[in-house]
């Protein structure tokens, strides 16, 4: 799916205001701006622009700056204090230092170095890379799943799809043995997976030099992570994710969070299809509280509640939808 037809976020929130009615919970707590933004690393006061499409999109380098920034400040440790450039990095066998400009917004870091922060805050992995509109729409769809979760065992390929897993790597994950490869070999298998799976109208693969004139890069700089020999700078793998409208941390995710992901939108989906095929009049009942509605109907008169189901009629009527009244039973009551 390419960045430019990814779903209306508007009509996400709206999705996920009634799920949240719909399962009992207060809409106002579940799409709380600062929550949302706890998930997403979107700035509380940009969630409502980012939503409506109107938020300007940051800058890769001041976006991974001002992210790496939010982490510190609302991950602390065990004592309430930031944790240090030092302890982060060691976590990921690096020194301290190697995170300065990353700190001070002077730079990118490594994309492994990317990988092993998102890893040491326990954040998904495309914390970092994801642009607004993104990182939003993850939130919610992680914010409408339930309490269950399907399995996706039913349809193996299409998860293999959204997540770039093959289906027994997805097996294994789901029996709760996911696989575990090298960085580089698993960024090399999800990109060319990327360049297997969206291909151009002519059923031909993107060659490097389109996917790298994309984000003002030569193809060459794409070619030794096509061969599986490197990984690309931060800002290759954003522009590689942002080309084939993929989620900013595709290429990053180990199995289990990319399943995870998938899974959720998946049941973002569902939700959102079963609310399309149920009868109009519930859905108008869920749209405008059941429960006030019923209540006011409660307070009606015998004369007003035959009023009501005439009107009913008269609408479903206009609208096509009046089936033939059911035939009496022989043996019933004249």
């Amino acid at each position: 799916m390419r960045a430019a037809v990814r779903p209306d976020l508007a009509a996400i929130w709206r999705r996920v205001e009634a799920l949240s009615v719909r399962h009992g919970q207060d809409p106002a707590g579940v799409l709380d701006a600062e929550r949302l933004s706890h998930l997403s690393g979107v700035e509380p006061g940009r969630i409502a622009q980012v939503v409506a499409g109107t938020a300007a999109e940051v800058p890769l380098e001041q976006r991974v700056h001002q992210r790496f920034l939010r982490l510190r400040a609302t991950r602390r440790d065990k004592h309430g204090r930031e944790w240090p450039l030092a302890a982060i990095a060691d976590d990921f066998d690096a020194p301290g230092a190697s995170l300065g400009p990353l700190n001070a917004g002077t730079g990118l870091p490594r994309m492994g170095h990317a990988a092993g922060v998102q890893r040491f805050f326990g954040v998904y992995a495309g914390f970092l890379l994801a642009d607004s509109k993104s990182a939003v729409q993850r939130a919610l769809a992680l914010s409408a799943t339930a309490a269950t979760t399907p399995d996706g065992r039913d349809d193996l390929e299409r998860l293999s799809y959204l997540t770039g897993m093959t289906p027994q790597a997805i097996r294994l994950t789901l029996d709760g043995e996911p696989p575990l490869l090298p960085l580089k070999e698993q960024v090399h298998h999800r990109f060319e997976h990327l360049r297997r799976t969206r291909v151009r109208e002519d059923g031909q693969a993107h060659s490097l030099a389109a996917i790298a004139k994309s984000f003002d890069a030569s193809g060459q700089s794409l070619t030794r992570v096509a061969q599986g020999e490197g990984l690309p700078n931060l800002a290759a793998a954003a522009g590689i994710q942002r080309f084939y409208g993929v989620e900013g941390g595709f290429l990053l995710a180990d199995d289990t969070e990319a399943l995870a992901t998938a899974l959720a939108l998946i049941e973002v989906e569902l939700e959102s299809a079963e609310r399309e095929q149920e009868n109009p009049l519930l859905a108008v009942l869920r749209a405008h509280d059941v429960r006030s509605i019923v209540t006011r109907a409660g307070r009606l008169s015998p004369r007003g509640w035959k009023s009501l189901a005439d009107h009913l009629d008269d609408l479903l009527a206009r609208e096509g939808r009046l089936g033939r009244p059911a035939e009496p039973d022989e043996g019933g009551a004249q």
